[in-house]
């Protein structure tokens, strides 16, 4: 008998491991799906052994053209159910783009963006088909304006929120949810492999993971944009409201600064 699960991308750390354990936490079998499977082995016997649920470990680089098809024939292969897609997947690059290699700022397109969709296509029919099922894209607070010196970074996200929103109007009266998650400061290891100086961003600012997460979870089927944060929340209302040649120069500002 096939077995409902929720499929979750990036989940070998950060967001999306703390996502691992919020929905298993409420009962939900679970499917792990990084780039590091020596991670994600651990995560999942750490899940099983907490929660009794089953954790199952799809180790896959996302950014290669034929991952999401193999992906997808391996769930299928292992008699599972796409019933939440959590696209978390995704990576940031700091510096002028034109000092940056291309192949770089290509391989974060592919995994930011392409495989988003790719992933969300293969799985949201058989959603709609069942008249249920949740597709989570986790953007972030940088998808409300252009952002100098991580140009790309903060296009791959303003594409993830309008794609997100368009379809969730599209699913409206289905049964099946879509919400796109905006975090800003997040503790995890993407400030790091970014090579992002966060020196200067206040305590206050920060959100944890696990935080993320569970406001994340609770905010399925009650909205479409989740910013995750009061602060952040104002912030974006902000920057939707002001010309985006103000809120770009605003961080193109502050992002020189640390680019130093």
């Amino acid at each position: 008998m096939a077995q409902d699960i929720a499929l979750i991308t990036g989940a070998s750390s950060g967001i999306g491991e703390a996502l691992a354990h919020r929905l298993a936490r409420e009962g939900r079998h679970v499917a792990l799906v990084a780039r590091r499977a020596e991670r994600l082995q651990t995560l999942a016997a750490r899940i099983t052994g907490a929660y009794g649920v089953e954790a199952h470990v799809l180790a896959a680089d996302l950014a290669r053209p034929d991952a999401g098809l193999t992906l997808a024939e391996e769930i299928e292969r292992r008699g599972l159910v796409v019933d939440w897609l959590v696209n978390n997947a995704a990576f940031g690059t700091q510096g002028r783009f034109h000092r940056i290699p291309i192949e770089r700022e290509l391989e974060q397109i592919r995994l930011n963006v392409m495989a988003l969709v790719e992933l969300t296509g293969r799985f949201l029919p058989q959603m709609v088909g069942r008249k249920r099922g949740a597709v989570i894209n986790v953007a972030s607070l940088a998808a409300f304006s252009p952002g100098p010196y991580m140009a790309t970074y903060c296009a791959t996200k303003a594409f993830v929120l309008s794609f997100t929103e368009a379809l969730a109007a599209e699913v409206s009266g289905t049964g099946v949810h879509v919400m796109v998650v905006c975090p800003g400061f997040t503790r995890t290891e993407f400030q790091a492999k970014a090579e992002v100086d966060v020196d200067g961003i206040p305590e206050f600012a920060w959100m944890s993971a696990e935080e993320v997460a569970d406001q994340t979870v609770r905010a399925v089927g009650q909205r479409t944009v989740l910013v995750n944060g009061t602060l952040n929340s104002l912030t974006a209302s902000a920057m939707r409201i002001l010309p985006s040649a103000v809120t770009s120069r605003v961080i193109g500002g502050i992002m020189r600064a640390r680019e130093g």
